[in-house]
């Protein structure tokens, strides 16, 4: 399963961008979708992530401020970030985990697949 990342950029303080996460592949069905982010000198850190139930969870520096939402017909997650900080720059990198049909298996495997990260830099 492929991801591809789209919506980095550079941006102000205080202004807003709209990352986008495309998943591709056979893929059979998916159980989560989020985002992670990592800046120089810093772990990796949960962003936001949602289930196919649409359970969201957002990491406490960004809680209100950024907004998590798929389409499921199009495997797609977006991450609308508002309000951004100087902090908030990071390359930010989708996560997809569910199942899929692999050419080795009859009946669908585990995957978890990572995006290779979009940049998002954020000047005071």
């Amino acid at each position: 399963v492929q991801l591809v990342e789209s919506g980095g950029g550079l941006v102000q303080a205080g202004g807003s961008l709209r990352l986008s996460c495309v998943a591709s592949g056979t893929i059979f069905s998916i159980n989560a979708m989020g985002w992670y982010r990592l800046a120089p000198g810093k772990q990796r850190e949960l962003v936001a992530n949602i289930t196919s139930e649409d359970m969201v969870n957002y990491g406490d520096s960004v809680k209100g401020r950024f907004t998590i939402s798929r389409d499921k017909v199009k495997n797609t997650v977006y991450l609308q970030m508002n309000s951004l900080k100087p902090e908030d720059t990071a390359v930010y990198y989708c996560n997809t985990e569910g199942r899929f049909y692999s050419d080795y298996a009859i009946d669908p495997v585990d995957f978890n697949s990572w995006g290779d990260g979009t940049q998002v830099t954020v000047s005071s």
